[in-house]
């Protein structure tokens, strides 16, 4: 065996190494792109839920936006008002103010007070029963009920109420939209936590046939158009429509005299048991 052969391959070897590695390391010197260290100290204080909810992808991404000065820190709703105060004095920034958003059920339909016309037996799905009976209730726009929202939630804010309704915790509630995604019959919207006029109905029929099918439905009635302030609700396609551009004006002399319920004033989470009370008694 030839030991001077292979000194000299390893030799050779380690040379082109050596070469090309101090070839690397210049290049990383004079083609590093400089990063901000403020980014990793505000991306370690964000909740690291990447839900998007900020409308950028992820809270790397916020983290970036926020030391440019792109956004403030309170655009990042699922942070606490502690945490929004540290990145705040990060940045050197005032910390803004918050516009919590929160996932909502455009529907107050459960067991208790909607009709049921067939029962569904498969797949433990929204969609599929949708897709198989068209849900099974008598009001086909209403919700089905076997939870496909809550399933989809990463962040456990929806769970489901006596009646078969999902109930949204807003302080667990990230504005994700996966719940909006999930709903077969898109009955989920995601809007801030402020707006607290809701219609809880997607029914278009109107009247009698209306409350036939389910006792909380819209009836288009018209009584909340003309109690709130003017432009605020109008009746479009047998259903009462809140346009939201004007929800300043709005208060709950709305909901005074809607027959049905179908329209409320809702603080913190939809369904509470003030409401479960009332649909009790309607049972």
């Amino acid at each position: 065996m030839d030991f001077s052969l292979i000194l000299t391959s390893v030799a050779i070897l380690g040379g082109v190494g050596l070469t090309f590695g101090g070839l690397i390391a210049l290049a990383n010197a004079k083609l590093k792109v400089w990063e901000d260290p403020r980014i990793d100290a505000v991306e370690e204080v964000l909740p690291g839920a990447n839900c998007g909810a900020c409308g950028l992808a992820g809270c790397r991404a916020f983290a970036e936006a926020a030391v440019k000065g792109e956004v403030a820190p309170a655009g990042c709703t699922v942070m606490g008002e502690e945490d929004r105060a540290d990145v705040a004095a990060v940045l050197g920034v005032d910390a803004g103010e918050a516009n919590k958003l929160v996932a909502r059920l455009l529907c107050a339909g459960g067991t208790n007070v909607a009709t049921s016309k067939a029962r569904y037996h498969g797949v433990d799905s929204c969609a599929a029963a949708v897709a198989v009976t068209g849900g099974g209730k008598g009001c086909t726009w209403g919700c089905v009920s076997l939870a496909d929202c809550a399933v989809a939630c990463d962040f456990e804010a929806i769970t489901m109420n006596p009646f078969g309704l999902p109930v949204v915790e807003p302080d667990l509630c990230t504005s994700c939209g996966d719940c909006v995604d999930a709903c077969p019959l898109d009955l989920f919207t995601v809007m801030p936590l402020a707006d607290k006029l809701i219609v809880q109905c997607k029914n278009l029929l109107e009247g009698d046939d209306a409350e036939e099918v389910c006792a909380v439905a819209c009836t288009a009635c018209a009584r909340c158009v003309q109690d709130a302030a003017p432009g605020l609700i109008e009746i479009k396609n047998g259903l009462a429509v809140i346009d939201y551009a004007n929800i300043r004006t709005a208060n709950t002399e709305a909901t005074a005299r809607c027959p049905t319920g179908a329209i409320v004033w809702v603080e913190g989470a939809q369904f509470a048991p003030v409401r479960e009370l009332v649909g009790s008694e309607a049972g």
